[in-house]
Parts: C-alpha cells; sequence; structure tokens
C-alpha cells in the first residue's frame, strides 16, 4: 500500500452516489473505499488508514451525526476530517454536525469541482495537524531517548555501534501504517584506513534488522567534506543536484528511493530513506539532534578514555620510579597488579574494583622514593634503625598518592599491603577484616613475587617452594598472616601466578 496516496472513505446508503464518488475521487488519483451505512463506516475507520472521511446524513440504522459523534469521540480516530454531504441545508442541521464535529459541509446535488477543492484543503489541514502531532510525538520519544542516552552513559564500556543501532530503532518504522517514520535506514563508518563500513536496516514489524551490506558511492556523495556535520532533506519532486548524484547511486545498488534524510560528517553517515510521506526540514532537524547527541558522547567517551590511558601511564612512570633502585627493573610493579587482578577476580569483586587493583597497585611501594638507596640494597641484615626506616615507606607511599577520591584504592594499598591476618604486620597492626580488601589481596601477591625474585640479600625460588611457604609456612612466613579466602583463592588458581611469572622471566 502507498502511504502517499489519500485515502477516502465515503459513506452513502445510495449506490449510485457512491459510484458517482468512486469514478470522481478515484480519476483524480485518491484511494476509495466506500461503506453503505454507518455501522461499516465505522468498522472500516478503525481498521483501515483512512485520511478523510465523506459522510451521508440520512442512512437507516445509524444516521450521519452519529457516525461523527463516535468517530471524534475516539482519540485515535478524531484527527480525520469529516464532510457531511447532506441535502438538509437549514441552519438547525447544521449546528447539529458542528456539534457532532464535522469539518465541513456539501449540499446535494454536489458540485466535483466543489468537492474535489474541499478536500484538498482538508487533507492540507490534516497534514498540518499530523506533523504536529508527529513533532510532539517525536519531541516526547526523544527526550526519553536522550535522558536514557545520558544516564547509561558508561565512557569505559561505551559502544558507538550500540548506539547507532538505538538511534535506528528510535526512527526507523516500527509499524506498517507508521507514515511519519522511514523503511529503510542505512548506516556509513569510516575505519582508521579510510575505508567505510556500510549496513543496512529494514523494517520488520515492530522490530528491524542490521545486515553489512557493499555500497560504491563517491565520498563526496556520503560523506561532509568541509568537516562539519549536516543533515539535508529530499522528496522526488526535489531536483538539487547534489543529492540526485545518491539518489542515483542508491538506485543503481537496486535501493528504491521514494524520499530521504541525510546526516553527514567526515566519518559518520546515515541516509533514512522512503518515509510515508514527503520530508521535511523538520524530519532533517529531529535526525541531526539524535545522531549528534550520540556522537557528542563518542567524543567525550574518547577523551575519557585518553585521559584514562595517560591517568595509568603517569601511574605507572610514577612505580617505575620507585623502583629504580631495585634489581628487578620495575617489573615487579606490572606482574603484582597481574597477581593482585587475577586474585580479585576469583574472589568476585566487582569489575571496576579488580581494574582498579591492576593499575593502582603498582604505587604499592612508591614510598621507597623516600627510603636511602644504601638501605635498599644493602646485602645484609637490616639493623634496628634501618628496618624502621624501611617500614616507613608505607607512610611515605600514602602521603605521595595523597587523598584524591580516583587514587583511594592505591592509598589504600600503599598503607595496607604489610599489614598481616593475624596482627603481625605494619605499619599499625592492624588485623582481619581491618584491613582493607586491596591490601589483604596486595599482601599475598606481593610475598608471592618476592619469594620468587632474586634479591642482592637472597637466591630467588622456584613457584613450588613459594606455594608451600605461604599455605604451609616456613617459620617466617606462615598462612595466618593471610587472609584465608585470598589464601584459598590463590591455592585454586597459583598455577597462571608461576605462568604469568615464568613467560616475564623469559621476555
Amino acid at each position: 500500500m502507498n502511504q502517499l496516496i489519500k485515502r477516502i472513505l465515503c459513506v452513502d446508503d445510495d449506490p449510485r452516489n457512491l459510484s458517482l464518488l468512486q469514478a470522481v475521487l478515484i480519476s483524480r488519483g485518491y484511494d476509495v473505499v466506500t461503506a453503505s451505512n454507518g455501522f461499516e463506516a465505522l468498522e472500516k475507520i478503525q481498521h483501515e488508514r483512512i485520511d478523510i472521511c465523506l459522510l451521508d446524513v440520512m442512512m437507516p440504522g445509524m444516521d450521519g451525526f452519529e457516525v461523527c459523534s463516535r468517530i471524534k469521540n475516539d482519540d485515535l480516530l478524531r484527527n480525520i476530517p469529516i464532510v457531511m454531504i447532506t441535502s438538509l441545508g437549514d441552519k438547525e442541521n447544521r449546528i447539529r454536525g458542528i456539534e457532532a464535529g464535522a469539518e465541513d459541509f456539501i449540499c446535494k446535488p454536489f458540485d466535483t469541482t466543489e468537492v474535489l477543492a474541499r478536500i484538498k484543503m482538508l487533507l492540507h489541514v490534516k497534514s498540518l495537524n499530523d506533523r504536529l502531532n508527529s513533532a510532539y510525538q517525536n519531541i516526547s520519544r526523544l527526550s526519553v531517548f536522550g535522558e536514557q542516552i545520558i544516564t547509561s552513559f558508561d565512557p569505559v564500556h561505551f559502544d558507538f555501534m550500540e548506539k547507532v543501532d538505538s538511534i535506528v530503532n528510535q526512527i526507523i518504522r516500527k509499524g506498517f501504517d507508521l507514515v511519519d517514520s522511514p523503511q529503510i535506514v542505512i548506516v556509513g563508518i569510516l575505519d582508521q584506513a579510510g575505508s567505510c563500513q556500510w549496513s543496512r536496516y529494514d523494517s520488520r514489524g515492530k522490530t528491524s534488522d542490521r545486515s553489512p551490506m557493499t555500497l560504491n558511492l563517491a565520498a563526496h556523495l556520503t560523506f561532509s567534506e568541509s568537516g562539519s556535520s549536516e543533515a539535508i532533506y529530499y522528496n522526488q519532486s526535489d531536483s538539487e543536484m547534489n543529492i540526485s548524484e545518491l539518489v542515483t547511486g542508491l538506485k543503481d545498488h537496486q535501493i528504491p528511493v521514494l524520499n530521504m534524510v541525510r546526516y553527514a560528517n567526515e566519518s559518520f553517515c546515515l541516509i533514512a530513506l522512503n518515509y510515508g510521506r514527503e520530508v521535511t526540514i523538520y524530519d532533517s532537524t529531529v535526525l541531526n539532534s539524535v545522531v549528534m547527541q550520540s556522537l557528542f558522547l563518542k567524543s567525550l567517551a574518547c577523551q575519557v578514555m585518553n585521559t584514562k590511558s595517560a591517568f595509568e601511564y603517569t601511574v605507572l612512570a610514577l612505580a617505575r620510579a620507585s623502583e629504580a633502585n631495585d634489581e628487578d627493573t620495575g617489573d615487579h610493579v606490572l606482574r603484582v597488579g597481574d597477581y593482585s587482578a587475577m586474585l580479585a577476580r576469583q574472589l568476585n569483586l566487582p569489575e571496576q574494583l579488580v581494574h582498579e587493583i591492576r593499575v593502582q597497585s603498582a604505587l604499592h611501594d612508591v614510598g621507597k622514593i623516600h627510603i636511602s638507596p644504601a638501605i635498599l640494597k644493602k646485602p645484609g641484615k637490616l639493623t634496628d634503625v634501618e628496618w624502621g626506616e624501611m617500614k616507613q615507606h608505607t607512610l611515605y607511599g600514602s602521603k605521595i598518592i595523597g587523598g584524591h577520591d580516583q587514587m583511594g584504592t592505591a592509598n589504600r594499598i600503599a598503607l595496607s599491603h604489610h599489614e598481616r591476618y593475624d596482627g603481625s604486620g605494619y605499619p599499625y597492626g592492624l588485623k582481619g577484616p581491618q584491613i582493607p580488601i586491596e591490601g589483604r589481596i596486595m599482601n599475598l601477591a606481593d610475598q608471592y613475587d618476592a619469594l620468587r625474585n632474586k634479591r642482592c640479600y637472597k637466591d630467588g625460588f622456584d613457584h613450588d617452594t613459594v606455594f608451600r611457604i605461604l599455605t604451609e609456612g616456613d617459620g617466617r612466613t606462615i598462612p595466618q598472616h593471610f587472609d584465608p579466602e585470598v589464601l584459598n583463592a590463590f591455592r585454586e588458581i597459583h598455577g597462571k601466578f608461576a605462568e604469568l611469572f615464568e613467560k616475564g622471566d623469559k621476555g
């Protein structure tokens, strides 16, 4: 069914009048639906798309006034214009028709030219009213959509293609009679190599399907060359060459074009095709608004990720500086981050916290910047004074990191990673759950790597030996030093520790 052809419901109990109306209207390009009584008229107007109703007044069973009143009392039908055709020309019956909601009256016998003129005028008014209602509905729907995009915005996990799917599902036709929505949407995204990846969405009743497609269209037809964004619209009656070339290109790919709205910038293109009516600048404005919203969030997500990457790089640079006097050349800080993340994930901690532990645990020994290299590199046993100074690195680290919310995980790890579950650790001798979970995890991860590594004052141990020391004890290190749940998580995944260490050792 062509939604652009206007459908007129003619209601009259006289077959001759119906035949006359049909002959006049069909010859002028209208689609005509007929009904011979009021009940049949109500049945058809409720189940078929009707643009205007020509309604006889004097009919058996239910007169035209009653039919008109019922239509106008239905929220879904009241915007359909009604022209009452009657031989009753007196004032009283006109008032009854107005009270019933009729938009116009034509007296029998009617003049064909007058009927066509009034139909044309009322269809124009209906079109304006429909667009006003559509504008209100679109604004309401897009306002909710925009709110959902903003409230669900996660820059770390932002998926632009997922947002494109959401945009298309907002604008594409969801039913067979929705004239204000496009039937086909085509999306093109330029990749870093300058190649365009095309996708096509087709309306499938209440859903839409996305499928990859190959289009051979000149870049200047689909993407904005100026670097700015633009949304334009096209109807078959338009003759602008810049868009007509695109229409021809789409038709060459067996894509019919009745009308279109196209959004384009230098790297993204969205083409909405075949609305059930002529499109206007309003449609291009709506499309421009909703696409720009998602493109802004994409840009914001990229900026956030760049900032996040710079933050993580800065954390690692500071961590490597803290290991400048370590024989392990800074790889220790990377390994303990991976060990800690493994344990955190095994303990089913939130993924965001797992990521923070992986990155920020690199700063666990940043306080060693304030410790004398003579102490850090001393091959023999430290004196009590030297050991007391060494233990201060946890406090120094906490002070260096500071109290910024984004660095909270790093601060807790730096301060508590030498605390022991049995209360024998430092700097505060915290016990059990008094120790932050990040510190309890880091305590085991740091101890594992320290035992594996060769130092100026000791040789490194193999994995099996370290596993036995941590889980059974060797007198100096005992299982009671560790959170039982963390130690159990280590038992379950200790093989991954060995793989990670050996991979780094070979590298």
